[in-house]
């Protein structure tokens, strides 16, 4: 019970400490402003406004789209000192932008989805594109896990898969974003299969465990992919507007404002804890009101890598005693590390980061319903859709009845706590329309669903999947390893992003974390488990069944 009074305790100091520090506030600033004036320009622009709309509407693709659709509603914004950008909409849609410099010349005009999509035009994250990059990260993903005496084996498959998604980032990248979205959706698919699969209970025989990593070898490597990562994440100034979004609340927090307000440019989508987790970093590094290098968001996203790092490392060592367990969890740590979309996450500074660092904790404390139930209350208190998991995280199987109504109970206190100690003027109305209710009505480009609305009967059939799964973990398996809780939480993670209207490269992070530990823990046999003659402490020191942690 210690751990569970820990953990609720920890949960509701962090619900209240952001009014208890407030001060005066600032406001709030964008680099994306409409203009002052029609015909007087901006600073740092030699052209106005209407200079800007007439280039726009001058260009052979606009005439084109005003023969077909008309009247447009033209509308020029300022982005920063870097250009203009004109918006033209037909019956409340926007079907084009045009791109002029600040001395008036067209440079781009989007259409299609590209004219919704900003963050598709190319060249989305420079830094993490390069091959000095991407190369070395996707090799160290791949090695622990390779073994070339095995070729066939599904760990193989498994890590292809995983880094699979980069074809679909590649196409992205270099602006093709139909392709790219339906790229997303096969390795979705055979990831949610696979971990039903291993979840529900089928083990497969692939080969020993990252057998061309000693355990020394993993240790350095370790240290230098974090190393890597930290270097890599101060040095790039990006920060994309979720993490942006993140500082802004922490910092009305701290200045005792509402997190959920009118003209917020739809940056308070989240629940309270994805900006209430932010809080510290702010009051380290106070935010001044530009989109600048954003500091506090760097180290947040730092803290939170580095926290899940350290908990996937401890993690190893619940799922098997001894060396067996050290060696998995720097295997763990490793591919973590040396994934290429836990890199990209950090290297952007988004907030998914603090989803992945609270789903592993959950897993670190599962053997306290009180201590899970409050993690996964967190993590659904700032995103959401980790709700999913509580039916798997709660169930009497892992606990008996008395287990899963503490687990619940907690659950619900966090959520219960967060959300109404930071509930708006209008209640949980207004709440839901800035949240919830605009993440399942928001107009989008990045999936099947918002590209084709006449695909709504198979995103209902795979919602239906979600629901039918969320509820059959609650009664089977009947006995689970924590192993397979982790296999059964990536499955149903991934079936909720599947029929998701918008879903994005940075949700790999959500499930990435149960994946690896099923797959490290679940994907290889226990014979197979067995580390090289050097490496066992004793003889005969291959793991039975009975060993698996039971939860």
């Amino acid at each position: 019970m210690n751990r569970v009074s820990s953990a609720i305790a920890a949960s509701l100091t962090t619900l209240a400490l952001a009014p208890a520090v407030a001060h005066a506030s600032t406001g709030v600033g964008l680099p994306i402003v409409s203009p002052s004036s029609a015909t007087v320009a901006p600073p740092g622009f030699s052209s106005n406004a209407d200079q800007a709309m007439a280039a726009a509407k001058a260009t052979s693709t606009m005439r084109a789209i005003h023969a077909r659709e008309h009247p447009l509603f033209i509308k020029p914004w300022v982005w920063g000192t870097r250009k203009w950008f004109v918006t033209f909409a037909y019956r409340d849609k926007v079907v084009a932008e045009v791109d002029v410099s600040p001395s008036g010349r067209v440079m781009h005009v989007w259409t299609g989805p590209l004219a919704l999509a900003v963050y598709g035009r190319g060249h989305f994250a420079p830094t993490f594109d390069s091959a000095w990059v991407l190369v070395p990260f996707c090799l160290m993903f791949a090695l622990p896990f390779l073994d070339p005496r095995r070729l066939r084996r599904m760990l193989h498959l498994d890590a292809a898969v995983l880094l699979a998604f980069l074809i679909s980032y590649g196409l992205f990248d270099h602006g093709h974003l139909q392709t790219a979205v339906w790229l997303v959706y096969p390795p979705l698919l055979y990831l949610l299969v696979r971990m039903a699969q291993l979840g529900f209970g089928g083990r497969v025989s692939s080969g020993r465990l990252a057998p061309l990593l000693s355990t020394r070898v993993l240790v350095v490597g370790l240290l230098v992919l974090v190393a890597a990562r930290v270097v890599l994440s101060l040095a790039n100034h990006e920060v994309v507007d979720v993490g942006y979004a993140s500082v802004i609340g922490a910092h009305r927090l701290i200045g005792g404002q509402s997190l959920y307000w009118a003209g917020a440019a739809h940056g308070d989508t989240y629940g309270p804890i994805a900006y209430l987790a932010y809080v510290p970093f702010v009051l380290l590094f106070p935010w001044h009101g530009a989109w600048d290098y954003l500091p506090s968001a760097h180290a947040a996203s730092l803290f939170f890598d580095l926290v899940t790092v350290a908990a996937l490392v401890l993690l190893g060592r619940r799922l098997r005693p001894g060396p067996h367990g050290r060696r998995l969890g720097l295997l763990l740590g490793w591919a973590w590390s040396a994934c290429p979309f836990t890199l990209l996450g950090l290297m952007m500074h988004t907030n998914d980061g603090l989803v992945a660092m609270l789903s592993v904790l959950a897993l670190l404390l599962f053997a306290s319903p009180g201590a899970r139930g409050a993690m996964l209350g967190l993590a659904a208190a700032a995103k959401f859709s980790p709700a999913a998991l509580l039916p798997l995280l709660a169930s009497p199987r892992h606990g008996g009845r008395r287990g899963a109504l503490v687990c619940l109970g907690c659950f619900g206190l966090v959520v219960a706590a967060a959300v109404g100690l930071y509930l708006p003027s209008g209640g949980l109305d207004v709440f839901y329309s800035h949240t919830i209710g605009y993440q399942l009505t928001r107009p989008d480009v990045f999936s099947p669903w918002a590209l084709h609305p006449g695909l709504d009967p198979l995103k209902l059939l795979f919602e239906g999947v979600v629901l039918v799964l969320a509820a059959a973990v609650w009664f089977v398996p009947r006995r689970r390893s924590l192993a397979q809780v982790s296999a059964l939480a990536a499955a149903i993670t991934i079936a909720v992003q599947v029929p998701a209207v918008h879903w994005f490269y940075y949700y790999v992070v959500w499930f990435v974390p149960f994946v690896l530990v099923a797959l490290f823990s679940l994907g290889v046999s226990k014979a197979e488990n067995v580390l090289p003659q050097a490496q066992v402490s004793a003889p005969g020191a291959a793991l039975s069944e009975h060993q698996l942690v039971r939860v």
